[in-house]
């Protein structure tokens, strides 16, 4: 399974301050850890101000590419922010998100298919997150309708089914399994995507919660997830998850992470 490196994000104060005061440094070792952990993808989002935007995403792609060469993801809903920066991009990114509202649809599909790039797509729309697998399904149907005429092949389809907290709806994850199985059904070239962290928002011990919905998603045909790529004991979980379903060839991958010490309880 593929990670997304999600720590560099605007959203979070400490990235936030180093956007704002160009800490280079803060930024470049953030994105050494996170490709040293194995991440396939490192998003970055600056989450400013729309004017500022294009900046700042931009600083953003030039300081981790100068440290890595692992591919990015471009985090914006800004058209403007995301014509200006991907030009910086030396890879292919992927572009996070579009969803079924006629908007990104409109605005962002085009960068999307210009560039050839792999893209995150939500099963939400205009109106709300939809209640019921079966509606996600609908959004999900109609955004590869879209792609399709732009001649985006599906295997550049990230679907998220979105994980929302259960703490206020306890079959949240259940209906994401059952719009993750549909997908994997009915589009077979696609692939799945998740942010991981929703799911226990609001719940004591959330990383139990988090390894454990991670471990069924993948049985459901979760084959990516945009997590902390740090955190060893997720790290842990997904490579046992596919030793247990057979996705690990001699338990090849399990052996080898347990011998670099994963699984070993770090030091006090």
């Amino acid at each position: 399974m593929k990670i997304i490196g999600e720590k560099i994000n605007g959203t979070r104060k400490r990235v936030a301050q180093a956007i704002a005061e160009r800490d280079a440094e803060f930024i470049k070792d953030l994105a050494k850890k996170q490709s040293d952990a194995g991440a396939a993808w490192l998003d970055v989002n600056a989450g400013t101000h729309p004017d500022k935007e294009p900046d700042d995403l931009t600083w953003l792609i030039e300081n981790v590419q100068s440290v890595v060469d692992t591919p990015l993801s471009l985090d914006s809903a800004n058209p403007k922010a995301l014509k200006i920066a991907i030009k910086a991009a030396n890879k292919t990114p992927m572009i996070n998100s579009i969803s079924g509202e006629s908007e990104r649809l409109t605005n962002i599909l085009p960068i999307v298919a210009e560039h050839g790039c792999p893209v995150i797509a939500l099963a939400m729309d205009e109106k709300k997150i939809p209640e019921t697998s079966e509606k996600r399904f609908e959004v999900i149907t109609k955004i590869i309708k879209e792609t399709r005429a732009l001649g985006i092949p599906d295997s550049n389809l990230y679907f998220d089914p979105l994980a929302m907290t259960i703490s206020t709806n306890t079959n949240s994850a259940v209906i994401a399994f059952e719009t993750m199985r549909r997908v994997r059904s009915e589009y077979p070239e696609a692939h799945l995507t998740i942010g991981l962290s929703n799911i226990s928002f609001g719940l004591p011990a959330r990383s139990f919660v988090n390894r454990y919905f991670l471990g069924m998603a993948v049985q459901a045909g979760l084959d990516s997830a945009i997590l902390d790529p740090l955190d060893r004991e997720m790290q842990a979980a997904i490579l046992t998850t596919e030793l247990i379903l057979g996705r690990d060839k001699h338990c090849l991958n399990y052996i080898r992470a347990s011998r670099k010490g994963l699984f070993d309880k770090p030091a006090e």
